[in-house]
């Protein structure tokens, strides 16, 4: 019996997220206040007044997601994780939780990584579609059909939710093939780029020069990471997945059925909202799945 600890990605966000943490906690006021001094805004301002709109800014989003989760997380006594996992962003925050990154290097990271997909974006402008309803087999296929376009796999949820990620147009045709091909939903996402897919090329030059930089410290525990879903305890091949990770599809279906094989019987979701305790539901259904938020 094994105790999981897992952090949500961009798409957690809401309007005062934070709020409370910050108002009762003087240790939690602490690190808020330090991230507003490393950031060189305050950010904590646009956590908890800001609207859905400027919380959606991935400059924003990104960095407000990761210091809800880990300042909950450093904040809450007792918690002892055999194992971690984050989708997507969230890796960084599971790598803090098991003492790979400290916190000011995590949120440094954060923040390199947010700026240079935003500029990615601006280079190749792209988009993301949800698919629902179709084998991850038969999407993985029509994605394969497209060769003018760009059209890959790009977060496998859970079963039956797969969202893909491309050029504008391209993701326009394959919501339509995916329709015909017997998808229940083929939907275009409010996101501001092709995220994990070969168009963030440029972010992911950028952020691997920033994590070389960066120190990663032996793990207290196995991070089951996104490129493979396989747990990994050494900090270069750590680093160099987290690199990756920016090109690569978020494997979470397979990372939640790995994590259980391996003996986790208790996922416990740390941050905003409770996305992925639906997803582990979903995949995993005799677990036992809570949240601290």
């Amino acid at each position: 019996m094994k105790h999981a600890y897992i952090f949500p990605g961009q798409g957690a966000q809401f309007p005062g997220m934070g709020k409370k943490l910050y108002d009762e906690s003087t240790l939690a006021r602490e690190y808020f206040e330090q991230a507003n001094e490393l950031l060189g805004f305050r950010i904590t301002d646009i956590m908890f007044n800001g609207t859905d709109e400027q919380l959606k800014q991935t400059n924003v989003t990104q960095p407000a997601i990761f210091l809800h989760s880990v300042i909950l997380f450093e904040t809450t006594p007792d918690l002892i994780p055999n194992m971690v996992a984050g989708h997507s962003l969230g890796e960084f925050s599971a790598l803090v939780a098991n003492k790979v990154l400290s916190y000011e290097d995590g949120l440094r990271l954060v923040a390199k990584r947010a700026s240079a997909m935003q500029r990615a974006c601006e280079i190749n402008p792209s988009t993301m579609a949800a698919v629902i309803g179709l084998d991850d087999v038969r999407v993985e296929e029509i994605c394969h059909g497209f060769t003018d376009e760009v059209v890959v796999a790009a977060n496998y949820n859970c079963p039956g939710q797969l969202v893909i990620s491309g050029s504008i147009e391209g993701i326009k045709l394959a919501c339509e093939k995916l329709k015909a091909a017997g998808a229940k939903r083929a939907l275009v996402l409010q996101v501001g780029g092709a995220f994990h897919s070969p168009l963030m090329e440029p972010a992911r030059a950028e952020l691997e020069e920033a994590i070389a930089a960066t120190h990663f410290g032996n793990p207290a525990c196995p991070v089951y990471q996104n490129v493979d879903a396989h747990p990994y305890i050494d900090p270069g091949m750590i680093k160099q997945n987290l690199i990756n990770q920016l090109t690569s599809p978020v494997r979470w279906t397979q990372t939640v059925q790995k994590m259980v094989a391996n003996g986790a019987t208790h996922f416990t979701e740390v941050g905003p909202g409770s996305v992925l305790q639906g997803l582990v539901k979903k995949i995993a259904k005799d677990v036992l799945t809570d949240g601290i938020n």
